[in-house]
């Protein structure tokens, strides 16, 4: 079985639950949070925001009270956010939690952030609110075409690896590109950059969850359908009710921005909750993507939570 990273020599660890979408990574999540006594932390770049609840599969208030958790509920979809500031973020949370208990658990399936944990995120300069406002308005005008092409020429390496579908990356990697004339990915630390060592004062164990294609779509498929019986249309109805046509990032979620397509009479209903399964799907997709590249994540059924348990305190010192 392939090691995790590098240990360094103290007894703090902090064990990463990831995987796709629906695997289960939120119940083993907080099954190992109570039997090793500790504390989780949120990756998912969307359940920080308070005002997304069903739609992004929060934990619930029971399982919240059961286990103490961080970065959930923490920020308003008006709240300006980044993974930079996720990382200082977290690693605060972290030192206050390795002062009382020797693990923590990070869990999630956005990989940008987990990989700031273990490698570090390069600072990325602020927002340009003149050169970001130039590039929406073009963008307005032009459509994702624009943002595409131009992205292309500015720096093509990121342009192979962001998600093209999603105006509000490509806009931030274009501002960057133009407000400090070096291209995006130049300012990002890259998986490699590691070298498979750990650059944290903690021992970083990751653990993938991972179940057959077919059984993890049916999970989507049926997870979608209960949202919406839970009131997924109902919450994006207020959603809309409260913020107008701003345009919000955090409201470019799969779940959400199919609804407020619906709601603006882009087609029915039974099409838009076909397109937040399919979305859905392709997002699981792109999640294992991302997270087969990096060696370090050992594997597992989310149902073997003992065999997860027993590697877990094999890799560890505690």
């Amino acid at each position: 079985m392939p090691h995790s990273i590098n240990a360094p020599s103290n007894n703090k660890t902090l064990i990463i639950i990831c995987g796709p979408t629906a695997v289960g990574k939120t119940t083993l999540a907080i099954n190992l949070a109570k039997k090793l006594s500790t504390e989780i932390i949120s990756a998912d770049s969307r359940q920080f925001f308070r005002e997304l609840t069903i739609g992004t599969a929060k934990p619930s208030i029971k399982e919240l009270n059961e286990v103490k958790h961080h970065l959930i509920n923490s920020l308003s979809v008006y709240d300006d956010y980044n993974v930079g500031v996720f990382e200082k973020d977290a690693l605060a949370i972290l030192k206050n939690i390795f002062s009382k208990k020797n693990t923590a658990i990070l869990v999630g399936g956005s990989g940008l952030y987990i990989q700031a944990i273990c490698n570090g995120f390069d600072e990325v300069p602020s927002a340009n609110k003149e050169v970001r406002k130039q590039i929406i308005e073009q963008y307005e005008k032009e459509g994702i075409e624009y943002l595409r092409t131009t992205l292309k020429k500015l720096d093509k390496e990121h342009y192979d690896k962001v998600d093209q579908s999603n105006p509000h990356r490509m806009i931030r990697a274009i501002e960057v590109c133009l407000t400090t004339g070096k291209r995006y990915s130049q300012l990002r630390q890259q998986e490699n950059k590691n070298d498979n060592k750990n650059i944290r004062e903690f021992n970083i164990i990751k653990i993938g969850l991972t179940i057959e294609r077919e059984k993890l779509y049916e999970k989507i498929n049926a997870r979608v359908d209960d949202m919406m019986q839970k009131g997924l249309l109902e919450e994006v109805k207020q959603l809309a009710g409260k913020i107008k046509n701003e345009k919000l990032n955090a409201l470019n979620t799969v779940g959400y921005k199919e609804l407020f397509d619906y709601l603006n009479g882009m087609h029915d209903l039974p099409r838009a909750i076909d397109l937040i399964k399919q979305n859905t799907r392709n997002f699981a997709k792109r999640q294992m993507t991302w997270f087969k590249k990096d060696k370090d994540i050992v594997w597992f059924n989310p149902n073997n939570e003992d065999k997860i348990l027993e590697y877990i305190q094999s890799r560890s010192s505690f």
